[in-house]
């Protein structure tokens, strides 16, 4: 006897708000992994730089990108939710 998700090999979802959670928390912690990358990689520049203003603006674009990361990691879920509400699922 197969289960009831697995059918010629392929496994299948549950269903679609089952899929979109699952998405969503992969995102999110994707995005959280990248945002704490480039806050690491911008502090790390930022303390080398040793006053070269180009090292520094390199140094403020990484930690730019990494407050994008984190406002995009704490947005996700709610974008989705707003989403899911438009399409009632």
């Amino acid at each position: 006897m197969t289960h009831p998700a697995l059918i010629a090999g392929v496994v299948m979802a549950a269903d679609l708000p089952t899929v979109i959670n699952n998405a969503t928390a992969w995102l999110v912690g994707i995005l959280a992994a990248l945002a704490t990358f480039f806050l690491t990689l911008g502090g790390i520049r930022y303390m080398a730089a040793d006053g070269n203003p180009g090292e520094v603006e390199r140094a403020k674009g990484a930690l730019r990108s990494a407050a994008i990361g984190y406002g995009l990691a704490i947005l996700a879920p709610v974008i989705l939710t707003v989403l899911k509400k438009i399409l009632g699922i």
